[in-house]
């Protein structure tokens, strides 16, 4: 399929993509919204490297001057990192920045939907969003919680960041039949938290295992997304004590400040950064590095996988055809 003209594919990507290759996409909202200057421009680096390192290609994706990058090269990470005419687009948003010619760093929502565009199945990212605590009266929900009941991605993150009402998310993610599975845990993670105490039904412990849910997925058509929740460590996880208590200073000051909607978890993210004195900062540092190394052990399976089994999926794609 011709690519559209408002996309521009990295051909690093580009001739991943065509050989099967293992390909990351990564969403860059925590790259000029979610880490502080300089620390943004280090990360993100250092990510991209660390997929290179397992033998995968990273795929940044953001929006400059109006043209999906799928990749981005220094001249385009340096822009989202530094420049603060950047802003923050979900899907809802693509194609109004992209028509008046804007810079924006892409959320999950909107990564993922670019992502799958292309043929992208692995995803990193930090944490997902999801539904806000106190929703019942202000009907604050994540678009990546829709999105996510859609788009046929793979998600790598460790679970939903920690200031949001957790058992109504997983309700919510259930509803839209967005399958979650645990790395290494039977419990949802709570981003800075290893573990809410929610208990999950599915879980994986190694990157092939994970890989054949995905094969099978695609050979199935479902036409959702499922979520491999990779918890921190509990060595490497914010002090939950500090946790709760810095999480209800921030939800309080906020509601003082009259911070609502989208703007509400970057206020809260800073204010831990801040309250915490950087532990909360490593802690982030720490997910999306794992996440992305876990992201592209998946993505190598996966395109080990693709290879092996050609034929059958081309047989179930004659298959399919005789239904339609």
């Amino acid at each position: 399929m011709p690519t559209p003209p408002v996309i521009r594919i990295h051909p690093e990507v580009q001739a991943a993509l065509a050989d099967a290759g293992a390909v990351v996409a990564l969403e860059s909202t925590i790259i000029s919204h979610g880490l502080p200057r300089p620390e943004n421009l280090r990360v993100a680096r250092e990510v991209e490297q660390v997929i290179r390192d397992q033998g995968a290609v990273p795929a940044t994706v953001a929006i400059v001057d109006g043209t999906v990058l799928i990749g981005l090269d220094e001249d385009a990470l340096d822009r989202v990192a530094n420049d603060e005419s950047v802003v923050k687009a979900s899907l809802r948003d693509l194609a109004w920045v992209c028509a008046q010619g804007m810079s924006a760093a892409t959320t999950v929502a909107a990564t993922s939907h670019i992502a799958q565009l292309v043929g992208i199945e692995v995803f990193a990212t930090g944490g997902l969003g999801g539904i806000h605590r106190g929703a019942r009266e202000t009907w604050d929900e994540s678009a990546d919680l829709t999105a996510l009941g859609t788009i046929p991605i793979t998600v790598v993150c460790s679970g939903v960041k920690s200031i949001l009402d957790v058992p109504a998310t997983l309700e919510r993610l259930e509803t839209l039949n967005v399958a979650v599975t645990g790395y290494g845990t039977s419990e949802f993670p709570g981003f800075y938290l290893s573990t809410t105490g929610q208990p999950l039904t599915a879980r994986a412990d190694s990157p092939e295992q994970v890989a054949e849910v995905i094969t099978t997925r695609r050979a199935l058509n479902v036409p959702s997304a499922l979520v491999v929740a990779n918890p921190l460590p509990e060595s490497e996880q914010v002090d939950p004590d500090l946790h709760e208590r810095v999480l209800a200073e921030g939800m309080a000051l906020a509601e003082r400040r009259r911070v609502v909607g989208k703007d509400v978890t970057p206020f809260l993210l800073d204010y831990f950064h801040r309250a915490t004195d950087g532990v909360s900062l490593l802690a982030n540092e720490r997910i999306i590095l794992r996440n992305a190394d876990l992201a592209a052990r998946i993505a190598v399976a996966v395109s080990g996988n693709a290879r092996q089994h050609v034929p059958d999926l081309l047989t179930l794609t004659d298959i399919a055809k005789n239904f339609s």
